[in-house]
Parts: C-alpha cells; structure tokens; sequence
C-alpha cells in the first residue's frame, strides 16, 4: 500500500515537471424527455483546435485501422430498450492513404444521441460508456472509456468508478506498472512545435518563378516596366506605379483564394471531398492531361479574349492607381494559358493536405510575390532589364518540359482514385514506372532526340537543356530502386507522391515493423536486453496510429536507422490501442490521480497507463530510450519525420550507454 501510494505522489509530481499528458477532449451527457417514459440521451464531445475523434461506423478490419467510437447501455429487457442505434452527425469524410480506406471523423464539436423507452417504472438512472481515441497531425491518444451515470430526472455525472471497490491485489498489480525511471531531470521530455505555413509558401513562390520563365509573362516583364518608366511624367510616379502594379499582382493572387475560406467556414468537408472524392479526382486527371497537351503545344487554352479585352479597356480609361489595378488584372487574364497549370497543380497540391484554404492562401501569395517581384525590382533597377535574355525557343522548351511536369502530376490524381477504389491500376510500382516512363521521354526531349510542334531545329544544345537533361536522368535513375521488392524502395524524397509502399504488387509479410523483431511485453524486453547487453527503445504506438505508421515507412526504413534498430537496440513496441483482453488474472483495477478509477482488461489498457504513469505522456508515436537498469539514454521524442534528426537521437543514446 505505501508503495503504491508513494508510485502515485511520484506521478503527480513529476507530472508537474515533465508532463506532456494531453486531454483535448472533454465529454458531457445530457438528457431529456420526450414523451411518457421515452427520453433522449445527448452525449456532448468539445475537442481542441487540431485534435479529431473518429465515427462509430469505422469498417471492421483485421488490417490497421481507426479505432471507433462505441456507447455501450447498461439496458436489459425488464429495464429499458434503446430504441434505434445511436446517432452521429454527418461529419468529415475523407480517403486515409495510411490505412488505405475511407474514414470519417468529428472537429470541434460533436453531438450523439441515443432515443430509450423505459420499461421498468421504477428505474431512476441508467449507465452508459463512451469508449474512443482521438488524433492530431502529429499522434493519437490511447483509446479509453469514460462511464456517466444518468439520472432520468435529468442530472448526469460521470461515473469515476467506486474506490471501495479497489482491492490489496489490485493495488499491488499497480504498484508492479510502476518503473523507477532515473534521469529526467537530465532528459527532459520533447516539445512539439508548432506547423508553420513557410513550405507551401516557398513552393508558391518557386511555382511563381517558374511561371516567369514561361513565354506568356516573361516578354511583359522588360515591355511593363518600360512602360512605366517611359511613359510617366517623372521618375518617382513611374517608379510608383511599378511598384504598385506589382502590389496588384500579388493581392490578385491572394484574392483567388478567398472563396475556398468561405466555402471552408460554411462546410469545413468541402475541402476534404474535394481531395478525396473519387470523380473530382478522376476530372483533374483528366484537366491535367489536357494542360500537359496544350503546354507540349498542340493546342492553346486561353480565357475569352472579350474578358483581357475590357480589362485592357479599363485600364487605358480610368488611369490613375485603379488604372494600374486593371493592368494586373489583364495581365493574370493574359497570361493564364501558363499560369492556369501551375496554379491548378498548387491548388490540387493545397487541397489534397490538411488545413487546405489557409495552405492555399500562403502557396497563391508565394506564387503571386514571385511574378510582382521582377516588375518592382526592375522599376528600381531599369539598367538590369539589359541583362534580361532575350525571348526566343527557350520558353517554348520551358513550357514543354512543364508539359511533362503536369503529366506526371496528373496521375497523382488517377492514384487518389484508384486508392479509394482499390481499382488495383496503380499499385505503388505501376505508379512509379509511369513516372520513369515520363522521366525518359522529358530527358530525351531536353537532348533533342524527340520534338514538338512550336520547338525550332536545334543546331547546338544549350547548357541549359544539358544540365536539366542530366539532372532529370539522374532522377530516374533514382527512381528505377521504387520498382524492386528491397530496402531500397521507398523513394523517402517523394513521399507522399506514389501509393504507399504496401499498396504493391509485392505481397509483404512481416513480424514487426519492417520486419524487426519487437517484444510486445516490456519486462520480456528488458529481460532480453540484460542478456545480449544492449540499450533499449520502447516504442509506444498503436495499430490505429497513422503517424506511428508514417515513422516506420518513412524514417525507420532509412538503412542506418534500420540498421541501429536491428543490431544495436533491444526494441520493444507496446500496442496501447490492443483490445485484446487480459487474462482474468491479469486485469485490476487501477486508481488514477485524478481520482477515477480504470479498469484494466485489455493489453492496450495495460501499456497505455503503464506509459502515462512512468513517462507522463498519452500519445503515440512516443519513443524512450532506456538500459536495462531503467536510466534514459536521451531524452523521450514523438514524432519526428526529419531522418537526419532521428539517427542523431539514437546514436546519441548509443555513446550515452556506452559511458555508462
């Protein structure tokens, strides 16, 4: 009794010093009647900003999947009966590439309710659970049940379990979770910081540099700013509008985005369908494939030339700064047969990740900053319009070598849909050979070996063309290791890009990730690791764990890293969501410090509180390098998708074990 009593004191306050223990959801119950002995329970979930909870109707698989939400009812026959299922909102459905199916899931705030006819008249209250886990970008949360105790005279309360019941062998079952784990002071846990929006800034910028290099804006840059300069009374108003056009130019962009925050505010599934629905998918394969036609030149596709037209009008009319504002807007209209493509594959590219409108904004302001900044930057500086190269054949060859980019884009697309609908067309092989398969025809177009209809006889190769040449061979070469059953397949600089490496037309079977040999039970764990003398990482995860899974595929297969894994350390994976009851004699009651108590069946139970107790933190990925006398090695991290970061961790606890 002491002891478990001092494990708890231990909890609480190391808690206070280290504690990443999260509880971004909270639950209410509420009840109402409806009519003679029928009521209506209401069960209440706020979430945190980010953090998501998933449907009841998850589909039922052996295969990693997520853990659904289930309300179980204390009601017999003589007591009450439920009259229907429990019902849930609409909520957002969406194509999950880790667990290779549909799922659906609830933000902010969700409501269930469940409608019950009371049979016995004498019952006064009714018993009901929630069992759940919830998620973020980064982790999940161990799945638990909370129990509410619900008075038909409408007072709820959740039920923390009765402490009378908590036995002497219960106690000692707790106290044998505990782990006296030395060293945290030294270690501290690791802070997760925050997403910043700069990436998808930076590709709308470099997406914007590249429509600048295209034959419908690169001959208005030298031609605008002349304009300017010339044509203004004195140098400052020139120099103004210049700027000013430029400031145009960007805020135009950004405008464009706009809409998709309306349509986010109204409906935040919008987004989410329109990365995931099967026909929206398939039509932006399609729009796709004709935007690589038109930039390798067999056809044009322009606005209606009425609509650049009246802009043009406009701004010779007005005059003045609204004069200016009509300039950039004919000149977003004008050149739109090149910018449209890059800007279709930013938006697919933006609307296919989270956070999609918001992403947007920052990608189309990258995108429009990169095309305003040459018209201010040679208001400033008119003597560099002189070391502009002049136009000529080049830009048709930039505009076909986007021709293959957007190719090879468009079966993205195909792959999202074919991911949904198991179609089996694009296994993770197919998809990439297709890729090489346009890498060769974009290589032998650089040398001159294949031509289309606006590209000139090459007398001499540039070296230029040379130089992309070379780059796009090597990057097919780096492709050709994505087509083979090995270690070297999964192409970790294109995740995200192909099928995921097990949609393959290689049937994989493994014992443990990667096929590393994992003990399930931490104390056989340790046991091993005192016998062949090494350093231990316990890894807290989940079957239901997308971002467990995305560290796996993406950072432990790298061949140091997989290789460290194997030799070096004893690995232990402890499966916190496993619903796989206990026996009998294993399961117990366990006091929490907040004062409920948790049952204890399951092996998931088990290891989730075991993880919350010594390390005090409840989500997964969550990686503890130990020895075997139980002294961290390092501090604990989560997810950490950066490769380079993560084999610096565990060789750091290595030459930490080491000097011991």
């Amino acid at each position: 009794m002491r002891y478990y009593l001092l494990s708890l004191l231990a909890l609480v306050f190391t808690s206070t010093l280290f504690s990443q223990t999260l509880d971004p959801i909270k639950w209410e119950a509420s009840i109402e009647k409806e009519a003679e002995d029928v009521f209506i329970l209401t069960f209440e979930a706020k979430l945190d900003k980010g953090w998501h909870l998933y449907s009841q109707n998850e589909a039922e698989t052996d295969e990693i999947a997520p853990t659904p939400t289930e309300f179980s009812y204390n009601n017999t026959p003589e007591t009450y009966e439920l009259i229907g299922e429990t019902i849930e909102p609409k909520g957002i459905e969406k194509y999950d590439n880790i667990f290779e199916m549909e799922v659906k899931y609830f933000e902010d705030k969700v409501a269930f309710t469940q409608k019950i006819k009371r049979v016995d008249k004498n019952l006064k209250a009714v018993k009901a659970e929630v069992f759940f886990s919830v998620c973020d970008d980064e982790r999940c949360l161990a799945p638990e049940a909370i129990e509410f105790d619900i008075n038909l005279a409408g007072t709820t309360k959740e039920n923390k379990g009765d402490l009378t019941t908590i036995t002497a062998e219960d106690k000692s079952k707790s106290e044998a979770l505990f782990v006296d784990v030395k060293g945290k002071e030294v270690f501290p846990s690791e802070q997760v910081e925050k997403k910043s929006y700069l990436n998808i800034f930076i590709l709308g910028f470099l997406g914007g540099l590249i429509a600048l290099l295209t034959p419908c804006v690169f001959p208005m840059i030298p031609l605008t700013v002349s304009f300017f300069t010339k044509s203004a009374q004195d140098r400052k108003k020139g120099l103004f509008n210049a700027v000013l056009y430029g400031l145009f130019i960007f805020a135009i962009y950004v405008l464009l985005s706009l809409p998709f925050h309306l349509l986010d505010s109204v409906d935040p599934e919008i987004l989410n369908n329109i990365s995931t629905n099967v026909t929206l998918n398939v039509i932006f394969f399609v729009v796709f494939i004709v935007f690589a036609i038109s930039f390798f030149g067999y056809f044009e596709i322009t606005l209606p030339a009425s609509w650049s037209n009246k802009m043009d009008s406009k701004a010779t009319s007005v005059g003045g700064i609204l004069g200016v504002f009509f300039m950039a807007l004919t000149l977003a209209l004008v050149s739109f047969s090149c910018t449209g493509p890059i800007l279709g594959s930013l938006l697919g590219g933006s609307l296919s990740s989270d956070g999609g409108a918001m992403q947007l904004s920052f990608g189309m302001g990258g995108f429009g900053l990169a095309l305003a900044l040459p018209f201010g930057l040679f208001a400033l500086f008119p003597n560099w319009l002189n070391s502009l190269p002049k136009s000529g054949g080049w830009l048709n060859t930039v505009k076909v070598v986007l021709g293959f980019i957007e190719l090879a884009l468009a079966f993205k697309f195909l792959s999202n849909a074919d991911l949904v609908e198991h179609w089996g067309i694009l296994k993770r092989e197919i998809f990439i050979a297709i890729w090489i398969i346009i890498g060769i025809g974009m290589v032998l177009y650089l040398f001159g070996k294949i031509r289309f209809p606006h590209d000139s006889p090459i007398q001499k190769l540039s070296k230029a063309r040379k130089t992309l040449g070379v780059v796009t061979l090597a990057f097919v070469i780096y492709l050709l290791p994505g087509l083979t059953n090995t270690a070297y397949a999964n192409l970790k600089l294109l995740s995200g890009f192909p099928p995921p490496l097990f949609y393959s037309i290689y049937k994989k079977e493994a014992h443990g990730p990667l096929g590393l040999n994992a003990y399930t039970d931490f104390e056989e764990g340790v046991k091993a690791a005192k016998l062949q003398n090494k350093p231990i990482i316990v890894d807290f995860t989940g079957w239901a764990c997308v971002n467990c899974r995305k560290m796996e595929e993406q950072v432990w297969s790298n061949p140091e890293i997989i290789e460290i894994l194997k030799n070096k350390y004893v690995l232990i994976s402890l499966y916190v969501d496993d619903r796989k009851n206990l026996s009998e004699d294993d399961q117990f009651k366990f006091l929490k410090p907040d004062g409920r108590v948790k049952n204890i069946k399951t092996i998931g139970d088990k290891w989730a509180t075991f993880q919350t107790l010594n390390f005090q933190n409840n989500s997964q990925p969550y990686y503890v390098l130990l020895d075997s006398n139980m002294n961290l090695l390092n501090r604990t991290t989560a997810y950490t998708p950066d490769v380079g970061e993560y084999l610096k961790w565990l060789q750091t606890g290595l030459t930490n074990y080491k000097g011991k």
